[in-house]
């Protein structure tokens, strides 16, 4: 296994000494947690670096993080393993491709813990927790805003071409967890603009930011001023187009205004960095659960990121919207779909 890259600094180690009787005080014992990222490597802005994040919040528990990025899917059993041998308590698997390997190494170190980011757990499996999002949520509210943004409120902003009534998303490949999120947005669009045109184009890359920049190009096109990306680092190409041509871009996973604060109208997040610190506190706590943990609005872990500067051509109508459908959602009011067999009717 490669050598693990140490991204915070090591705990005080304190040195030996006598005490009384001649007897040597042990140094305190280090505490480490540690993840193996998918192929899109730290930098992805999206949830290899959002499971990243969560570590550094696991500082001020003791814990000390450690993360190797894994080039391609053949890394993934001995970065896991490697990081496991090394001495980590907790080792994260993230994203759903990982999910066999993460596993297996679970099996392979039952010592261990091992957490999975858009991995459902196992029962056999008393070490590992699946944590699981309700990115379907996420996404209808994007879905939502795009919606009413691109039609009824479309003279808001000059990036917005009220003539055409289209939007646009853009997937890495078609997983679960990317699959809940176009669902989602699709059927937010729909719910206020039942006319517009959705553009969906599958990469089947989750890091050709090259792909992501030409399936935007060409949804653009068409006369998409709105584009939603669930892509990883591929994403990042998506906003690049959305930037260049003079539309707004939706991000992902975690707020990505800073990548390009005059594109990135919102974000679809998930809470990834609290979910990983609430395991850590878990093991701090000593209450570890292993099986599956799944995330939604009702945890606060769903949801859309701030305007930001885009607060101010964004109309109170649409905040409303989204509250609403927030509250619809919570009460059981607005049933989310989380496949596409279940909107065919909206994709006919």
């Amino acid at each position: 296994m490669k050598k693990a890259l140490v991204l915070l600094v090591l705990l005080a180690v304190v040195s030996t000494f006598v005490v009384a009787g001649g007897r040597p005080e042990a140094a305190p014992t280090r505490r480490i947690a540690a993840m193996a990222t998918d192929v899109g490597g730290l930098g992805d802005q999206s949830f290899n670096d959002g499971a990243y994040q969560g570590l550094l919040l696991g500082e001020p528990l003791g814990f000390e993080a450690r993360v190797v990025e894994s080039n391609q899917q053949t890394d993934y059993i001995p970065n896991l393993s490697g990081l496991a041998e090394d001495g980590a308590e907790i080792v994260f698997a993230v994203g759903f491709l990982m999910e066999e390997a993460v596993k297996e190494a679970a099996r392979m170190h039952p010592d261990t813990y091992f957490g999975g980011i858009d991995i459902g757990g196992d029962d056999d499996l008393d070490n590992f927790q699946g944590i699981l999002y309700r990115e379907e949520q996420s996404g209808y509210l994007a879905g939502i805003v795009a919606g009413l943004m691109t039609n009824q409120y479309a003279d808001a902003s000059p990036r917005l071409r009220s003539d055409r009534n289209v939007v646009g998303i853009v997937l890495g490949m078609f997983i679960p967890p990317v699959e809940r999120f176009e669902v989602g947005y699709i059927q937010g669009v729909k719910a206020v603009n039942p006319d517009a045109t959705i553009l969906s184009v599958t990469s089947g890359s989750f890091v050709d930011q090259a792909a992501g920049r030409e399936a935007t190009l060409a949804m653009i096109e068409q006369g998409a001023d709105i584009v939603f990306q669930a892509a990883g680092l591929t994403g990042l190409g998506v906003i690049q187009a959305a930037n260049e041509e003079g539309i707004f871009a939706i991000g992902v996973d975690i707020d990505q205004n800073h990548v390009a604060p005059e594109t990135v109208l919102t974000s679809a997040i998930k809470k990834i960095p609290e979910s990983v610190e609430v395991v850590l506190q878990s093991i701090v706590d000593g209450n570890f659960r292993s099986g599956t943990v799944s995330y939604g609005l009702a945890e606060d872990a769903t949801g859309l990121a701030p305007f930001h500067q885009h607060d101010a051509i964004v109309p109170q109508a649409v905040k409303d919207a989204v509250d609403d459908a927030i509250r619809g959602i919570l009460d059981g009011s607005i049933e989310v779909a989380t496949s596409r067999s279940q909107i065919q009717h909206l994709l006919d």
